[in-house]
């Protein structure tokens, strides 16, 4: 103590504050343990699976210390089924995520099982640096801290990887993101689920609204795990010996074969021959001068649930994804109940304006088959063919002065 007192103030308290981190740092290895230099650090990419939450793929950060007997996966993908309203609680934007830990080989046979791809990039970290990840992922799973608020694109299983491993290594790493394309949120999601599962994209693109058409930056693109492997790939870290890449090594453990959607129904066959089968049977109905509206009563009131649905996707729920949704313009709420009150004996003046409206419509929707599903071609087709129907039918019915 008398040493530190007879020194220079300035220099006292630079000693002080070295002191102060140097503590902190011990204290904090003390609390998680102390990695031996045999540690090995990596990314772990798992591929798409047949379900709707794992139609994207998957990502941990494994820390392994075989001196320690230290086996630790860290997740950021884990839900649980059994909160109650899973479902209700996900369309809200409600859902609580967290982080969870677990051995790697059950893992591997569980993903390997499901027929999903694994692959290993060994991370080439310092000892400080898988140090203060370990640091960081154990603090980040203690109790008080490891649930979170999932959002799809913008925090989720895999850019809080990105996150982490950029918060251990600091300024020594070069970390641009995913540089290779740039698409929107959309057409990144289109590139997975359209050949996957045809109608979980048809779901998906009817309920985002315009923010998905923004085209993500390089960080953002990395909400999907196979564009973090790639980020992780083009990344360079600072060494003593100048650049290095941030990976050191790969090691493909399985490789799946691709998901592809093996039934026939798609949305598109399944739209475009209910426009087939709406325009012969209007065409019966018009030669036959048969004027029933059954068939218009079952259309436009799916029609109008649909707009109801994305109008609660819109205002009632904590997605900002869903918001701005222009699909709502033929989709339109109020179609159930207001086609109930289509009658023989009432001319709606205003379908001759929806006419021109819904027209309208499909040339933007042909005009912009880039930002959105070919599905919605048939189904505003569809809209038009029985407007068209039911315009002409009362107009040839005398009205009452």
């Amino acid at each position: 103590m008398k040493i530190l007192t007879d020194m220079n103030p300035n220099y006292r308290r630079f000693v002080l504050i070295i002191a102060l981190i140097l503590s902190a740092n011990l204290s904090t290895f003390a609390q998680f343990g102390t990695l031996s230099p045999e540690t090995k650090v990596s990314l772990v990419t798992f591929g798409p699976g047949t379900e709707l939450y794992s139609g994207f793929g998957h990502s941990v950060l494994w820390i392994y210390d075989p001196v320690q007997r230290i086996d630790r996966a860290y997740s950021y993908g884990t839900f649980s089924f059994d909160k109650g309203n899973f479902y209700v609680n996900f369309m809200r934007g409600y859902l609580p995520y967290s982080i969870s830990v677990a051995p790697m080989a059950p893992q591997f046979e569980y993903y390997r099982s499901e027929n999903r791809s694994i692959a290993e990039q060994v991370l080439n970290l310092s000892q400080t640096q898988k140090q203060r990840l370990f640091s960081y992922l154990e603090t980040n799973y203690l109790p008080e801290n490891r649930v979170y608020n999932y959002r799809f694109f913008y925090d989720n299983c895999a850019s809080r990887l990105g996150l982490a491993v950029q918060e251990a290594c600091g300024d020594s790493i070069i970390y641009k993101g995913y540089t290779h394309e740039k698409l929107s949120f959309r057409q990144w999601i289109d590139r997975y689920a359209y050949k996957q599962n045809p109608w979980a994209d048809f779901g998906m693109d009817l309920a985002l609204g315009n923010p998905a058409d923004v085209i993500a930056t390089p960080e953002q693109a990395t909400f999907l795990p196979d564009n973090l492997s790639t980020a992780f790939k083009d990344a360079r870290v600072k060494t003593a010996n100048g650049l290095a890449p941030l990976v050191l090594s790969t090691h493909d453990y399985y490789e799946a074969e691709p998901i592809v959607y093996a039934g026939i129904f798609t949305p598109t066959v399944v739209f475009w021959a209910l426009a087939i089968i709406t325009l012969a049977w209007t065409y019966w109905q018009t030669s036959k001068e048969k004027v029933n509206f059954t068939f218009d009563k079952v259309l436009f009131s799916v029609v109008g649930l649909a707009g109801w649905l994305l109008a609660l996707l819109w205002f009632a729920t904590e997605h900002a994804d869903t918001k701005w949704n222009y699909d709502l313009l033929w989709a339109f709420p109020f179609w159930m109940p207001a086609i109930f009150f289509i009658s023989e004996k009432k001319k709606p003046y205003w379908f001759q304006f929806l006419l021109i409206f819904y027209g309208f419509l499909l040339l933007c929707a042909t005009g912009n088959v880039m930002k959105h599903n070919y599905v919605v071609i048939p189904i505003i087709l569809t809209l038009i063919i029985r407007v068209y129907y039911i315009n002409n039918s009362l107009s040839k019915i005398p009205q009452k002065g």
